[in-house]
């Protein structure tokens, strides 16, 4: 859609015999004629006539000064929008009234929880103190509920196994883990039911307030007010207080797959965080099942939702998973997932306290068109792709240098960083074009082609997508349907004004719209992946990521903004601001004025260390031990490795990186879980053997060939609370089948096969078989297996070398340290 309503071709046939009049009559009222036609045309002039050329440009440019202050206010207004929007969570009330949900009474219940400490499953805190507490909570409850409500209570001890394509893929084993299960019913009980779901099990070493204790006191206050409710039910509501959620969704497997009352589920609510408090965001529904949106929709009092967080989530970008994906694919029943995501810095640490959550969160054309188009079209990709480029070698120059994660801490460093490099080019790019090769044509005609110009482009994006089958696609209809809208209501005022305040003051409250949900999904993304890059491994740069999602981001933002550089008189000011405040901030960032952490404790932004006192212990093919060691083994969580603690700790640094094993599964190395591709920087400090009161026993029960020519090897194992078991095949063999799982064996990243296990308060001596084809036989053996115990709660998770060496760690970093064993064995 154009803005004027005549052709090229009309225009300059006119244009060609007013000069012609002109020429001939040369009187005054044809002139002032003449200028008045040319005062009213907003469509493409080629050439400028004599005495109304020069006029007409300096009537239609804006400001630049002006124009960008306004760009920049508008932003800033919408940004704070955002904010107010996203703080504005306190409910009309919160003390509680009868049968209202109390949030203070759900506190209660939140710093009870965290007060006995962390909660590992196995340990002594998550199976007896916490599920002590909740059966006490749950039993007043009972004691409180309406006659014609009935309350069930079971607990149960799980033991099963399944394999899960989350980290590269793996086998997950449980024994005896624990889930409190509540059923609030109709006295006349019901046939069908809906779940909810959280866990109370923390990592090791942190409260875990958010990630899931806040649920879980959600969860009990919700059930406290339902079943003191007059009103009856018509179906039940199953609570599913899990045990084992951390142990990569173990609890919620042995739930759906074993609990009689699983038959009952017709659908499930998740409650999990990937932060600590702000609004909660459903970032998973499904499978198909629009009904449970529209349930959400109606019943939320502050609904937060984004399709486009469900895609992101499940293509796997973001390395973590919930229980959502196990009632989805092992209880084929639609559900919700909803998450915390604000402030993950502190996510699975010791600042993920209960102080920390507020109360708030817990309540709340021609021929020459086309050709112009078309090279606009080139022009504005030629803007992107180079924008892209040039953030890109900033950010790969900073992380050469040693100073990844500069932004870590002060998140505006990244915008004056890589922001405004990013739309300094696009400027930049685009002013060349209006000055060499748009030259001749007026300012409004350009305005007008590069507005339809970012209008197909979204229009592109939304047939894609639509294609595709993305939800997502209806982002790209916003960005289409508005800006349609503000055309055909600025179109009179800009034909007969041209660029003038007006016309500036109606496009921008026309964008409003897309531009504000787009700020909404922007902040959402950052609040999200920023933490995410502090833990992401040694061989993902953050900020090669950051920077290209941030370019990404200007870029959509900039799209309708692009016509502004064609109707400005000049963009040198803002191209020179925009550069001097970059540049201004890459010689900073370089000279190491912003440290990545922060130990404030108002907002901590700690860096993750990981330290496991491991003893190892290598056999031969005939059992006889070859080698033994021991040591501390550090895994530092980020990109930027040692170097930051080396100063403080001067023992930890590149003489003493650790060396991978080629012949030993996982490089011979303790892996809790198998990232082992995404930190391959490790450091191994020489230390005295620890030996645990505990130790772990491993040993081969049989082994016996098979009638269709395999071996099955069979295998038990006694130990700790958590082990993961490691499989690596020698040539001439492979792992045809085995007893865990579905019985089909799962390969992580790299061939080898990982088993995480883990078992609770009690549990009999793991037993299990695999059996081993053998096509070709070799002298080194068929199969290398290794048996790894993680000793994460009690007496036995520290060791005198471990203390003094976590004492050595500043304030603004985070170790989280455990005692390990590692054994390695070849048949």
């Amino acid at each position: 859609m154009e803005w004027s309503s005549e052709s090229a071709t009309v225009r300059r046939h006119r244009g060609t015999a007013e000069r012609r009049e002109g020429e001939a009559a040369a009187s005054h009222r044809q002139r002032e004629a003449s200028a008045q036609e040319d005062a009213k045309g907003v469509g493409r002039m080629w050439g400028k006539t004599e005495n109304g050329g020069g006029s007409r440009v300096a009537k239609t440019a804006l400001s630049e000064a002006r124009t960008a202050l306004a760009l920049a206010l508008y932003l800033l207004a919408l940004r704070a929008l955002v904010q107010l929007s996203l703080q504005r969570l306190v409910l009309s009330r919160t003390s509680g009234l009868q049968g209202e949900f109390d949030a203070r009474q759900a506190r209660d219940y939140l710093e009870h929880i965290t007060a006995i400490g962390p909660r590992t499953t196995g340990s002594t805190e998550n199976e007896i103190l916490t599920v002590q507490y909740l059966l006490e909570q749950i039993k007043l409850i009972e004691a409180q509920s309406n006659s014609i409500h009935s309350i069930s209570v079971d607990i149960q001890r799980p033991t099963g196994s399944f394999s899960i394509d989350f980290l590269g893929g793996f086998t997950s084993y449980y024994d005896n883990i624990t889930n409190v299960v509540v059923k609030l019913e109709p006295r006349d009980g019901a046939e069908s039911a809906i779940l909810a779901n959280c866990h109370f099990d923390s990592v090791a070493n942190s409260p875990g307030a958010s990630d899931d204790a806040v649920s879980c006191a959600v969860m009990l206050e919700v059930l406290r007010v339902m079943s003191a409710s007059p009103e009856p039910m018509q179906h039940a509501v199953v609570f599913l207080f899990n045990g084992a959620e951390e142990n990569v969704l173990q609890a919620s497997h042995g739930f759906i797959t074993q609990h009689p009352w699983a038959s009952l589920i017709r659908a499930f609510i998740n409650l999990e965080a990937a932060g600590v408090g702000g609004k909660e965001l459903v970032f998973q529904t499904g499978p198909e099942n629009p009904w449970l949106v529209q349930a959400y929709v109606s019943a939320a009092k502050h609904p937060f939702a984004s399709v486009v967080a469900q895609e992101v989530f499940q293509s796997g970008i973001i390395p973590s998973d919930t229980d959502f994906r196990i009632y989805r694919d092992f209880g084929n029943i639609p559900g919700i997932d909803l998450a915390f995501i604000e402030n993950g810095y502190i996510y699975h640490t010791k600042y993920d306290t209960a102080d920390r959550i507020l109360i708030d969160s817990i309540q709340r054309a021609d021929a020459n068109y086309m050709r112009d188009f078309l090279c606009g079209l080139g022009i504005t990709f030629i803007s992107w792709f180079t924008s892209l480029v040039t953030v890109l070698i900033i950010a790969v120059f900073i992380s050469l240098i040693g100073q990844s994660l500069s932004w870590y801490n002060y998140f505006y460093i990244a915008v004056c960083l890589y922001g405004t490099a990013t739309v300094a080019k696009i400027i930049f790019i685009h002013t060349l074009a209006k000055r060499f090769y748009y030259m001749n044509a007026s300012d409004l005609y350009l305005g007008e082609l590069f507005f339809d110009t970012s209008l197909f482009v979204h229009c592109a994006f939304l047939v894609a997508l639509t294609y595709q089958g993305f939800c997502s696609a209806f982002m790209s209809a916003v960005w289409v349907v508005f800006p349609l809208l503000t055309k055909l209501c600025v179109y009179k005022d800009f034909k007969k004004h041209g660029a003038q305040g007006r016309f500036v003051a109606l496009y921008l409250l026309g964008m409003f719209i897309p531009y504000l949900y787009g700020l909404y999904l922007i902040w959402a993304v950052f609040e999200m992946f920023t933490p995410i890059l502090g833990r992401s491994g040694s061989e993902i740069p953050p900020d090669v990521v950051l920077a290209s999602i941030l370019a990404v981001c200007v870029m959509i933002l900039s799209s309708y903004f692009i016509t502004f550089i064609y109707l400005v008189n000049s963009t040198k000011k803002t191209i020179l601001t925009l550069i001097l405040v970059c540049a201004v901030t890459f010689l900073l960032v370089c000279s190491g004025a912003f440290f990545p952490y922060s130990s404030n404790p108002e907002s901590p932004k700690p860096k993750r260390v990981f330290l496991q006192h491991v003893s190892r212990t290598f056999h031969n093919l005939e059992g006889s031990v070859v080698k033994r060691d021991s040591g501390i083994w550090i895994n530092g969580f980020d990109y930027t490795g040692m170097s930051h603690v080396t100063p403080h700790i001067p023992e930890i640094n590149d003489t003493i990186r650790a060396h991978c094993e080629e012949d030993a599964p996982l490089c011979g190395f303790p892996w809790y879980l198998p990232v082992h591709f995404l930190i391959r920087k490790n450091w191994y400090l020489p230390a005295p053997e620890v030996s645990p009161r505990n130790p772990a026993h491993f040993r081969l029960v049989s082994k016996e060939k098979m009638p269709w020519d395999s071996i099955k090897l069979t295998f038990e194992a006694t130990g700790p609370s958590h082990m993961s078991f490691y499989v690596r095949t020698h040539k001439g063999s492979t792992l045809s089948q085995w007893s865990l799982g579905n019985g089909i064996p799962v390969t992580s990243r790299g061939g080898d096969y990982f088993v995480f296990y883990s078992h609770g308060l009690q549990a009999s001596a793991w037993q299990f078989w695999i059996e081993v084809q053998v096509s070709e036989e070799q002298a080194e053996g068929m199969v290398t297996v290794a048996i790894a115990a993680h000793y994460l709660s009690g007496e036995n998770k520290r060791s005198s070398q471990l203390d003094a060496l976590k004492k050595k760690f500043p304030d603004w970093s985070f170790p989280s340290a455990w005692v390990s064993t590692y054994s390695l064995f070849v048949f």
